[in-house]
């Protein structure tokens, strides 16, 4: 196996790696105040106008919809160096250079499930940067870990698909960008389990949809929002439906590997930024006549993050290898696997370098409470820890099961 970068990948990294340095990093402080002003003026989800100076550079830079193989030639485990480098300034790059979630799992499945029509309509505004989209599948009525539990009806009435149902914790529905979703809805409460729900576009201006309100987490209101909303008789086309009815678990199955590499690398991305603010703390601050850095407590502290670090690269980098090599579905428990270890080593650097910064490391006056809530969120979002290692448990156990 070979977690190497290839040459386009490289020349990808040290234009990207320069980006950050000159632009995104300078334009955190730039960031906060603009959304501090926003706030203030009642507009806590438009976008703060450097994000929109920073994609213009992005591209200026060919740094655009680098997530898309058939857009950037990029292989997963190309591409996982690159969201590392990007999580480092996760509210920005991301979304600077195109490759911010949810768009990138619903450019994937335009990309790969939708018509011609929706390819013009939605997809190609998406990977211009244009717009913004949601995906509408966790209810709050409901166990959504268990996405065979999600209950909005999706009736058929001659050239239409009628709505009914409630979603919540949909990401980027606050913001103003943010023309569609693509909902996970039943169509057939009567088919097999894994068939009863369809993927469908919803444009955000249909009538019947409301959105209630945006849900804070931990405190933090996030730019793009996580929005409870309802669907009350939303009539869209028929030809709004992704791909087949009955289809909807199979596209899910289709985002989900390539997504969680992103997901993943970005989360090591952020650790990474931790450590070195741990590092930076520590060998600043001086108590009991030594620096931080000299005590053997604080020490421990940085040599168990640059492991656990470095484990969860490897490991994310492995199942990047494996997905490239045979698919999502030859990397189905560690792709599981990865969701659970990734998150799980950066909340835990995320913590000690709190410690180490004392009481300053849950203020605001350093960017580790912010991280750590968000990330903390990934043990949650995209399915919970306790399903993914349902997932990797049922697996291994398979191979002792007499047949």
């Amino acid at each position: 196996m070979d977690f190497a970068l290839s040459s386009t990948a490289q020349d990808y990294a040290k234009r990207l790696e320069d980006f950050m340095d000159s632009h995104i990093h300078p334009a955190e402080k730039v960031y906060e105040e603009q959304r501090r002003e926003l706030f203030a003026s009642d507009q806590p989800h438009v976008v703060p106008p450097v994000i929109e100076d920073l994609k213009v550079e992005a591209k200026s830079r060919g740094l655009w919809n680098l997530f898309l193989p058939d857009v950037s030639g990029l292989s997963n485990v190309d591409y996982a160096h690159l969201a590392e480098i990007m999580g480092r300034s996760g509210h920005l790059a991301p979304e600077a250079t195109n490759c911010a979630a949810p768009d990138t799992g619903n450019m994937e499945v335009l990309h790969m499930f939708g018509t011609a029509e929706q390819k013009e309509r939605w997809l190609r505004p998406l990977m211009d940067g244009e717009i913004r989209s949601a995906f509408a599948m966790t209810e709050p009525a409901v166990a959504s870990s268990d996405a065979t539990n999600i209950a909005t009806e999706v009736k058929r009435d001659g050239d239409h698909y009628v709505i009914n149902g409630r979603k919540w914790w949909i990401s980027g529905a606050a913001d103003p960008r943010c023309k569609f979703f693509i909902l996970m809805g039943k169509t057939d409460p009567d088919a097999p389990k894994h068939r009863q729900q369809s993927q469908i576009l919803v444009p955000v201006d249909t009538p019947g949809v409301t959105i209630l309100r945006n849900l804070p987490v931990f405190g933090y209101v996030d730019q793009h929002g996580h929005c409870e909303i309802t669907f009350d008789n939303v009539r869209v086309p028929v030809t709004n439906l992704i791909g087949e009815e009955g289809g909807g678990f199979a596209i899910a199955q289709a985002r989900l590997g390539p997504g969680r590499i992103h997901h993943c690398m970005r989360a090591v991305g952020v650790a990474e930024r931790a450590l070195e603010l741990m590092c930076k703390r520590a060998t600043s601050r001086v108590a009991f006549g030594k620096t931080l850095a000299e005590q053997g407590t604080v020490r421990q502290q940085i040599a168990e993050s640059r492991m656990e670090i470095d484990q969860a690269r490897l490991y994310t980098l492995y199942t990047a290898w494996l997905i490239d090599q045979f698919g999502a579905k030859g990397a189905r428990s560690e792709i599981a696997a990865i969701k659970v270890i990734a998150p799980r080593a950066c909340l835990n650097v995320i913590d000690r370098a709190i410690q180490v910064h004392g009481g300053g490391g849950v203020s605001d006056d350093f960017p580790l409470a912010s991280m750590y809530a968000h990330a903390r969120t990934l043990r949650i979002a995209d399915g919970p820890d306790d399903v993914h290692l349902r997932s990797v448990a049922r697996q291994e156990l398979g191979k002792y099961v007499q047949h």
